[in-house]
């Protein structure tokens, strides 16, 4: 099967965004997804930033940008401040899609307090996600909700319960298989539940025994049956991202609210690229088979 929308979390490469950029198009791809340039988070760029140092480098490349990788929605559900903050980013995030012609921006639905039932906040989180959302329609902008463990929408159920309550087209789904396969959910009935909502997808995969990342294809997130149902099915023309967790790589600590070793138990390969690499033509391979 010959896909041309596969991009990927080019920063799992290594942090230098202009050798991001000559390994992506090594290995023939055409997009990326930003989340970190040259060490800094996309959402700590300004507009001008975006102008003067990445979009230069995209266009030397010829590579498109498929989302922002943003932390926006990334934060304890009670911290005023920093949701405060992110509404500022956000809008800045807006504007730099407007310069790098990116159409989303990747976003989650708040940290979980510890203990505490998150069916307590199902209101103030809807709330805030409103915010974001009325943002985003400023500026002709769709946020992708991801699965992201230890937020409100961690499983298939609450997920569900965020796309019921706002039914905007400006707000669809980033659907991750091996963040639901850590939070103990069947991937397949996830998928179900939101296939009407998904918009995007991130290539990981996960094991159920230790929560391990593994090689796409090779865990328990059922990859290949759910590419086909969304390619057969759904008349899926999305992209699909990849994000192999399969090496540490710098910026791992700032993603995983845990010890990031708890999800790479140890280097699969010698370096991003690699991993990146393998993880693209694992890809390739289940593309294959579902031909």
């Amino acid at each position: 099967m010959n896909y041309q929308k596969i991009s990927g979390f080019s920063d799992e490469i290594c942090p230098d965004f202009r050798q991001q950029l000559e390994a992506v198009k090594r290995m023939g791809m055409n997009y990326i997804c930003i989340r970190s340039a040259n060490g800094k988070n996309i959402a700590d760029y300004t507009p001008e930033e975006a102008k003067e140092q990445l979009l230069p480098l995209l266009k030397e490349f010829e590579i498109g940008v498929s989302s922002l990788g943003s932390p926006i929605g990334k934060i304890a559900v009670r911290d005023e401040e920093a949701f405060a903050h992110q509404l500022m980013q956000l809008e800045n995030l807006c504007k730099i899609c407007g310069i790098l012609d990116c159409r989303y921006i990747r976003i989650f639905s708040f940290y979980m307090p510890e203990d505490e039932d998150p069916a307590a906040f199902k209101d103030t989180v809807i709330a805030k996600m409103r915010r974001f959302v009325d943002l985003a329609d400023q500026y002709d902008v769709v946020l992708l909700h991801e699965n992201e463990k230890g937020i409100y929408g961690d499983i298939g159920s609450r997920c569900q319960q965020i796309f019921e309550a706002i039914t905007s087209p400006r707000l669809l789904a980033a659907f991750d298989f091996a963040n639901f396969v850590q939070c103990g959910e069947d991937p397949a009935i996830c998928w179900d539940l939101l296939k009407d909502k998904v918009a995007y997808i991130h290539i990981k995969d996960a094991v159920y025994t230790n929560k391990e990342n593994v090689l796409c294809g090779t865990g328990d997130g059922k990859i290949l049956p759910i590419l086909r149902d969304a390619f057969e099915n759904k008349g899926y023309d999305g992209f699909l991202t990849l994000e192999p967790h399969l090496v540490i790589f710098t910026t791992l600590s700032s993603l995983e609210k845990a010890n990031p070793h708890d999800v790479i138990l140890k280097n699969k390969y010698a370096s991003g690229e690699e991993g990146y690499e393998a993880q693209y033509r694992a890809l390739l391979s289940v593309l294959d088979q579902i031909g």
